[in-house]
């Protein structure tokens, strides 16, 4: 029992001696001629524009959280795809069911406007 323990701190004292040393060689080893242009903040290769605290609008954020509802529903139905055998047609009528509720939310939040960004 105790060989395992052992074992597992030994595999985290190498991962940690790995990474320090991995940067401490970069620290000792790679070149040091910092430059403005160097130093500026980098996102998709754009320059940066503005202030970064530039309040967004609702349904920017309202998109993303359906978003992520949606996409973590469907998530669910690879498992389902993985067990169809064994679960025979109740879970086949499980899973249209699963659909059909999916459908349904995704008309309504058409139907509500929630996907239209022209209204901002």
């Amino acid at each position: 029992m105790i060989d395992n323990w052992l074992l597992i701190l030994l595999l985290m004292v190498m991962a940690v001696g790995f990474g320090g040393v991995s940067v401490l060689l970069g620290r000792l080893l790679g070149p040091r001629n910092p430059t403005p242009e160097k130093s500026a903040p980098y996102e998709c290769g754009m320059p940066a524009v503005g202030d970064a605290r530039e309040r967004q609008s609702i349904k920017f954020y309202l998109i993303a959280m359906i978003f992520l509802l949606f996409d973590i529903e469907v998530a669910f139905l690879y498992p389902w795809a993985l067990a169809l055998r064994a679960l025979g047609w109740a879970g086949y009528v499980q899973v249209v069911l699963f659909t059909l509720v999916l459908v349904a939310g995704y008309i309504f939040v058409w139907k509500k406007g929630a996907l239209d960004w022209s209204q901002t």
